[in-house]
């Protein structure tokens, strides 16, 4: 039964080596349902948050898989609104990687609420002051997109192509495809910005606080652009790790390089901009305030060089790796930059929650320290772990990337030919060799 919903014309493991791979993600998903369950029945003294410490792991990760599959809509964005067809060979793995992000960070929110039953409020009495009503809307209608986006990719499967109903829906539902992928960049850029502009609005927390530009604070945009620049790179990364582990090809070189440097233009702007924003939050938002900038960094835990490694180290130096075409062809560079890249934005996600909590903001206020408990790993790693199993469901039963089985078939040829040429030159005798030189020269 598991080789008739393979594929045609894909090799994949067999199935005894795909439930080997499966099963220890299977035992951390029941270990992060067990946490999750202590969450939800007991309560959320399972954790090391409190009031003043509200915002823990859960939300600093939820804010960088969110920007981390930011790839889904950005790529559909560049596809079928720019019509750049290079990406067409990566946006299955996009919606997948995003649906996935989506998903688990929506499930990670009920859960830091701590009452899902309850989530209908957030819609039935919505507060319209609030960033958060925005963020919640966006979220779940995105996701609802994102859904649709996948329902193609579940289609494609072997045996479902054989019902004529299935084939003519996914055939009509490609058709909207570019409606779909206009709607994700529509409510992905505000979903995006306004959990930037959440903390841009904090005046309690002054480390935060941003001026407005219009009526947004400028981490709104910064949210949005950083996003922009770590989707590609973060779609660049998982694809290459999938065809480390199942040894195969399954997207062309120029896609790579094209990814890179799609991630690489956006990430400049991103350093541009947030450099000019920090000398002005340094210079005049903070001390206006009454709260000199040097004093955030006062502390060992947060010094001036988490700075420096966020905006040098993790921003300008990828970027201008991913802006040279030479060094975009090698591999090495190119996703080496790309993972500085992703590691950039989680540090800057690090830096808004957990940075922005610790800081004092009144004289006699100490500074906080926060060490997640195990069940807040333990409930993150579920997301991990499903993850996981979905995007190698999805793979081995569906077809992620178009260009796979044409580079299977390239590098068959390649390697019987290869294999043949070893084969007759291994066997010809030296004799043989000297009398067809001898005749060539002659005649």
């Amino acid at each position: 039964m598991d080789k008739l919903l393979i594929p045609r014309g894909l090799q994949r493991t067999t199935f005894e080596k795909f439930l080997l791979w499966i099963i220890p993600w299977l035992a951390l998903l029941a270990v992060g349902a067990y946490a999750i369950y202590l969450c939800l029945a007991e309560g959320l003294f399972h954790t090391n948050m409190d009031n003043r410490f509200a915002f823990g792991i859960w939300i600093f990760l939820d804010l960088t898989v969110i920007a981390l599959g930011a790839g889904a809509f950005f790529t559909g964005f560049l596809l079928y609104i720019l019509r750049r067809k290079e990406l067409k060979a990566v946006i299955n793995s996009a919606v997948v990687i995003g649906l996935i992000c989506y998903s688990g960070a929506v499930l990670v929110l009920m859960v830091d609420v701590g009452q899902p039953l309850r989530a209908w409020f957030t819609f039935w009495h919505p507060n319209t002051h609030s960033m958060l009503t925005e963020v919640t809307f966006c979220l779940t209608c995105y996701l609802i997109v994102l859904l649709i986006e996948y329902v193609p990719i579940v289609l494609k499967n072997r045996q479902l192509r054989q019902i004529p109903k299935f084939l003519v829906f996914e055939f009509e539902l490609h058709k909207l495809m570019p409606v779909f992928a206009g709607i994700g960049t529509f409510l992905s850029f505000f979903h995006q910005g306004s959990l930037g502009g959440l903390f841009g609005v904090l005046r309690g927390r002054p480390f935060a606080f941003r001026e407005e530009l219009g009526i947004w604070p400028s981490t709104f945009f910064l949210f949005v652009i950083s996003a922009a620049a770590a989707g590609p790179s973060f779609v660049m990364l998982t694809t290459t790790l999938v065809e480390k582990i199942t040894r195969k090809r399954l997207v062309k070189d120029e896609v790579y390089r094209f990814l890179g440097k799609v991630s690489g233009c956006m990430l400049i702007i991103y350093v541009l901009l947030k450099s000019i924003d920090t000398l002005i939050w340094i210079n005049s938002t903070s001390p206006g305030n009454g709260f000199p900038a040097f004093e955030f960094y006062a502390t060992q835990s947060f010094g001036t060089w988490i700075l420096f490694t966020e905006i040098v180290v993790l921003g300008l130096i990828p970027a201008l790796v991913l802006l040279s075409s030479r060094l975009r062809q090698n591999k090495r560079y190119l996703f080496g930059a790309g993972f500085l890249v992703c590691s950039g934005i989680m540090l800057n996600r690090f830096v808004m929650t957990i940075q922005t909590l610790a800081l004092p903001t009144l004289p006699f206020d100490n500074f906080l320290t926060y060490a997640p408990s195990w069940e807040e790993v333990a409930a993150f790693a579920f997301v991990i772990a499903y993850g996981v199993i979905l995007y190698s469901l999805t793979f081995r039963y569906s077809v992620i990337f178009p260009q796979e089985r044409e580079l299977g078939q390239t590098n068959g040829e390649l390697s019987m030919r290869e294999f043949a040429q070893s084969r007759s030159v291994f066997k010809q005798p030296k004799f043989v060799t000297r009398l067809i030189d001898t005749f060539s020269s002659t005649k």
